[in-house]
């Protein structure tokens, strides 16, 4: 097989980033490409704050974005819940791969499940959403705010660590990850709660110039094989119950696709209250002859139309829907497009919140 241009991958340096990158690499490595993997250093990997005070998107993207812009790498690999729902000029999100399951999992001492978990017990997570949704199961537990890479989490579980004494009881991750890593042996049971926007899909970003639909070249044409259309749609449609709420970073807000339904929902942090709505979201409502934008807009408009029955609901009264920039991050952020709100994709109109979580 011929080898095409030379591919300059930016990717976050943590494990999972670096795994998920070499994913990408490989599939575009088949194609005929030569990939290299660039490491690039986020202000979210280099702070100790929980993420909720970090403001949980968007820390670990800019860099990244930045990297893009002045071309220092040709593409960039996201988690794609971790990026501001912002179109950075410039940029577009290309590719959306075949993703994994999105469920929430829980991992916990002596193969103890949600249900069986001792009154006072001690759970981590990092996620507001997560939070919220095992409040209202077990109001009983003790849910504390950690960050950290899915080895360090799991090593905080009493033991899950031959060498580090455990102070947790369990903590609650996303699945897609630690199958990702090979660390599927530490789940204790699959949990039925709603998951973040996007989660457990990836969103391989370039340069605008440089996307299917604007380009003929070697690589546009390696990324539109990337793009899986079940997968982008699903992701477009959860992302923009995000646009159409406004929800904050911090806000409890949960989404899933599945079986051409669309179900979001808005939970006060307590548990204690929530606002639920499930709507028709058919992709077979779209031709496969249709266009990346044309499926993005549909998908678009699905996700808006249940933010807007939440609202009806009354989710702003359930809990703070208001979206911020995350403080202290004048220094990593010197472009404010980066945190802009909206949603990248083609002939995206922009938007107005960034992803929570």
């Amino acid at each position: 097989m011929k080898t095409l241009t030379k591919i300059l991958l930016g990717t976050r340096g943590s494990e999972l980033a670096r795994t998920q990158s070499e994913m990408v690499a490989q599939s575009l490595r088949e194609q005929g490409f030569d990939v290299e993997l660039r490491i690039v250093k986020t202000y979210g990997d280099e702070s100790a704050r929980s993420l909720s005070q970090l403001g949980g998107v968007g820390v670990f993207a800019a860099a990244l974005r930045h990297a893009l812009l002045d071309g220092s790498c040709d593409i960039a690999v996201h988690s794609f819940k971790d990026l501001p729902t912002a179109p950075v000029p410039g940029l577009a999100i290309a590719a959306v791969p075949s993703g994994v399951s999105n469920h929430d999992v829980l991992c916990a001492r002596d193969s103890l499940t949600l249900a069986t978990l001792p009154a006072g017990a001690s759970v981590g997570t990092g996620s507001p959403r997560r939070a919220a949704q095992i409040r209202a199961i077990r109001p009983d537990l003790q849910l504390l705010d950690i960050r950290g890479n899915i080895g360090t989490r799991l090593a905080r579980v009493k033991g899950m660590s031959r060498t580090v004494p455990g102070d947790l009881d369990a903590v609650v991750l996303a699945y897609a990850g630690l199958d990702r890593l090979g660390k599927t042996g530490a789940i204790t049971e699959h949990l039925i709660i709603l998951p973040a926007a996007a989660q457990g899909r990836l969103a391989v970003e370039c340069r605008e110039a440089d996307a299917p639909w604007n380009s003929h070249s070697d690589l546009a044409r390696a990324l539109g094989e990337l793009n899986d259309p079940q997968s982008r749609f699903a992701a477009v449609a959860e992302r923009a119950v995000l646009e159409g709420l406004q929800a904050g970073c911090a806000a409890p807000v949960a989404v899933r696709y599945h079986d051409s339904s669309l179900t979001a929902a808005v939970f006060s942090p307590d548990g204690g209250a929530q606002v639920c709505v499930t709507l028709s979201c058919d992709m077979a409502t779209v031709s496969v002859d249709s266009s990346i934008a044309e499926s993005d807009h549909y998908a678009r408009e699905c996700g808006l139309e249940a933010a807007k029955l939440l609202r009806k609901k009354g989710a702003g009264d359930v809990t703070d829907l208001q979206a911020s920039k995350p403080r202290g991050m004048d220094g990593a952020h010197d472009a404010e497009s980066l945190w802009r709100p909206g949603i990248s994709g083609p002939n995206d109109d922009g938007a107005d919140v960034s992803v929570h979580e």
